[in-house]
């Protein structure tokens, strides 16, 4: 299999025609998001053709989690995508927790806690995404304003767990800890904060003119493309499809839940375009924001802290699922993160683990919304992706 793609790319680039240059883009360019080696065949400024080259971030994750027990591999989930390292975990353990048979078992105090902080999460990896695209087009200020912000989530999560990004707060069975007494009035404070500084965003880069003329109408991803590479998230419902495993799957707490999925509706351009992936990505923060309220009330009220809750209470100790292949889905920030299991019943460390990160998957349509696009424009189409490389290279 590899001597074929291997063919296709040679050939690909002996049969660029003599005026075509092969330009190389990254790893270090900063545009390229980090990690991230883009090969070109271009026309002067035309892009003909882009081959994305991944493979210098390897985390090893499943031969990690082939050699540790469930509960040591929850630190090796956060470093994948490390901008929502809790909705990482959250998917593991729940994996874990449903292959054990006490998912139902789980307080529901726990479960809201664990809702609330991977929302918080959502609305910090998607503030780096708005943030650092408007660098990606020449706006400097929407990244400071973004970054500033992302702070506060930043804090309240530290606060949480003891760590700034990767986290280890979400256990099997579990939590690291109960919230610090005083955190749900905290995290009122920001939400308080936290909207008229979204419409100022908005106002700013969203709705501005400029931004608007570099994004829509460019990296078109038509739906059928979307579903045929496999993607999720906001790629996808940028594409016009309500696709959030939240609401397809019912998992956690979120069918007690009140939320809407934003999807692409090509206001400022085509529907899938640059923009419209950007702007489902600003109504999420919207509806995360929504669930942290809903969230809160219950946390504040039937589901409030008592001196006698532990949210350690319910930790197995052994992890040793039955013999079975279980997979595992979730919505994080970027789609669907998903682990499969092979589990040989007998040991704390399973058999076989493979991960599915949706970065791998909606950064290979790269080369499929690219052709014929400027360079310039081939930036814009990098940065609405959002892809993280910790998850692309496990």
């Amino acid at each position: 299999m590899t001597n074929i793609a291997l063919q296709k790319y040679h050939q690909k680039i002996a049969e660029a025609a003599t005026q075509d240059m092969v330009l190389n883009m990254g790893p270090q360019h900063p545009s390229t998001h980090g990690v991230l080696r883009l090969e070109l065949i271009t026309d002067g400024e035309i892009v003909k053709e882009v081959i994305p080259h991944a493979g210098y971030l390897h985390r090893c994750f499943e031969k990690h989690a082939e050699s540790l027990t469930y509960q040591q591999t929850i630190p090796f989930t956060d470093r994948m995508d490390y901008l929502a390292s809790m909705n990482n975990s959250h998917v593991w353990v729940m994996g874990v927790e449903r292959m054990m048979g006490i998912d139902k078992e789980i307080p529901k105090r726990v479960e809201y806690i664990r809702v609330l902080v991977c929302e918080l999460n959502r609305i910090a990896s998607h503030l780096i995404s708005i943030g650092t695209y408007g660098i990606d087009i020449g706006a400097f200020t929407p990244f400071l304003w973004c970054f500033r912000d992302r702070e506060h989530i930043m804090g309240m999560l530290e606060w949480a767990s003891g760590s700034r990004m990767l986290y280890n707060y979400i256990w099997i069975g579990g939590l690291f800890f109960d919230l610090p007494v005083g955190f749900e009035e905290r995290c009122r404070e920001f939400i308080d904060y936290f909207r008229p500084k979204m419409v100022e965003l908005n106002s700013l880069l969203t709705d501005n003119q400029i931004f608007i003329s570099r994004t829509a109408n460019v990296g078109i991803l038509p739906l059928d493309v979307a579903i045929n590479y496999g993607c999720s998230g906001p790629m996808l419902r940028a594409s016009g499809l309500k696709w959030d495993l939240r609401r397809i799957d019912h998992y956690s707490v979120y069918p007690e839940i009140d939320f809407e999925i934003p999807v692409g509706q090509g206001l400022m351009g085509t529907k899938g375009d640059c923009w419209d992936r950007n702007k489902v990505r600003v109504d999420e923060i919207a509806e995360s924001l929504k669930i942290i309220e809903q969230c809160l009330n219950r946390l504040q009220k039937e589901l409030k802290r008592t001196p006698d809750f532990d949210p350690r209470a319910k930790l197995p100790r052994k992890i040793i699922p039955k013999a079975q292949d279980y997979y595992m889905r979730g919505e994080g920030s970027k789609g669907e993160l998903g682990f499969y299991f092979i589990t040989d019943g007998k040991s704390e460390i399973p058999f076989r683990v493979k991960a599915r990160g949706p970065s791998f998957n909606n950064l290979h349509v790269l080369s499929e919304i690219s052709k014929g696009v400027m360079i310039a424009d081939l930036i814009a189409i990098v940065g609405s992706i959002d892809f993280v490389l910790g998850e692309v290279d496990r």
